[in-house]
């Protein structure tokens, strides 16, 4: 509660104020008033331009203070990895901007230098020089559309008149089609692509540019019914459907989509697929690309994305263990045991299955011909070194 001594200071101070301010309105009201019969033009603009000299003048001091008194200094680096970005603000790395990512690469010890997935590696390798910070090569990622139900497979609902836009179409009592989990086929994920990645088919569903897609997630943030997965780039065989409706009901509502039959499952060698929820989903840790279950599928629900496979061929290096034989799902292989062994290529789906469990690496041809040659030399120097480490130890015992 205020004191009645303040109340009173208060009042006389705004009457005197009200007064002054009444009398300055009325001020020269009813009585002469004294004027120059001439104005020196000269000498008014003199004035004007001295007055305004000193204002600018004395706020330029004090801006000159403050700027100095109250400068931040900021790491030059951070320009630095800022001109290295691909300014696309794409959000992948995880901050608002690419400024933000510039600041916290440099700032923050604990922030990678790969993270600009759009700048790709030579982003990489050049914010990883100018913080000091070690880069570890990234696996290559890309948007998959788990979602092949287009106009001509799919069942509609009901006819949609409104905005061209899957998030305006989903508010339609959940969107048009039938399968309440598949792509609307609107193009929300073609508009906001900032790379021109996405395409739409003929079909109405989006088809992804390998070539331009950086994997920045706009697409798979747009997406309202959750359709584009950003996914390891290596992993070629997925299950295109996100469906979790019985199998008869999928199978009613679209023409392509996963009824959970559990065929992937019984023919997968390397236990990759699980059905769960009414959906098979394959495991990208277990999955090696082999596409048997692609083969196998009865309603084409998974997908190879490698066009043609190439087939097996058997080296001179075969030494006639007939393992590819053991392990071959359609029968390709065939020979005596430790004679050269053939590979029909009529039977062969290029799994790459005999190439990966071949010892001596004699089969070539296959997609994944290279990678296992690497292994394979990578474990024969480690056995080198290990074999001439020990033959060290021993002449020095």
């Amino acid at each position: 509660m205020l004191s009645v001594s303040k109340i009173n200071k208060t009042a006389i101070l705004t009457f005197v104020l009200l007064l002054f301010c009444t009398s300055a309105l009325y001020a020269g009201v009813g009585a002469g008033v004294e004027a120059r019969e001439s104005v020196d033009i000269v000498d008014v603009l003199t004035f004007t331009a001295i007055f305004l000299a000193g204002i600018s003048a004395l706020f330029g001091i004090g801006l000159a203070f403050a700027a100095k008194r109250f400068a931040v200094q900021e790491d030059p680096r951070i320009d630095q990895v800022s001109e290295s970005l691909a300014h696309a603000h794409c959000g992948a790395c995880g901050y608002a901007g690419c400024r933000q990512y510039a600041e916290a690469v440099v700032l923050n010890p604990d922030v990678a230098p790969n993270l600009c997935t759009p700048g790709g590696k030579a982003s990489a390798e050049a914010i990883a020089k100018i913080t000091g910070k070690l880069m570890t090569q990234l696996e290559p990622k890309i948007a998959r559309v788990f979602c092949q139900g287009g106009c001509s497979k799919s069942v509609r609902r009901f006819k949609y008149e409104g905005v061209a836009d899957c998030r305006a179409a989903i508010l339609a009592n959940g969107g048009d089609k039938a399968c309440i989990y598949g792509c609307l086929g609107y193009g929300t994920c073609y508009r906001v692509c900032p790379f021109g990645a996405i395409t739409m088919s003929g079909d109405h569903l989006p088809v992804i540019n390998p070539v331009k897609c950086t994997a920045c997630g706009k697409c798979a943030q747009a997406c309202p019914t959750k359709v584009i997965e950003i996914l390891p780039m290596a992993k070629e065989v997925l299950v295109r459907c996100h469906s979790k409706d019985k199998g008869p009901v999928t199978k009613k509502n679209c023409q392509t989509g996963c009824i959970a039959c559990g065929i992937c499952v019984k023919v997968c060698p390397y236990n990759a697929p699980s059905v769960t929820n009414n959906l098979s989903r394959i495991d990208l840790e277990k999955c090696k690309v082999c596409g048997i279950c692609v083969q196998k599928c009865p309603t084409n629900a998974i997908m190879d994305y490698i066009p043609k496979r190439p087939k097996a061929l058997i080296t001179e290096k075969c030494i006639g263990c007939h393992m590819c034989a053991k392990v071959c799902p359609v029968n390709a292989p065939s020979g005596e045991l430790k004679k050269l062994h053939v590979i029909n290529q009529d039977k062969c789906i290029g799994c790459g299955i005999c190439t990966s469990k071949c010892p001596v690496v004699a089969i070539t041809g296959t997609f994944n011909y290279a990678e296992v040659l690497q292994a394979y030399e990578a474990k024969k120097a480690a056995r080198e070194k290990a074999k001439s480490a020990g033959a060290e130890t021993a002449a020095n015992v």
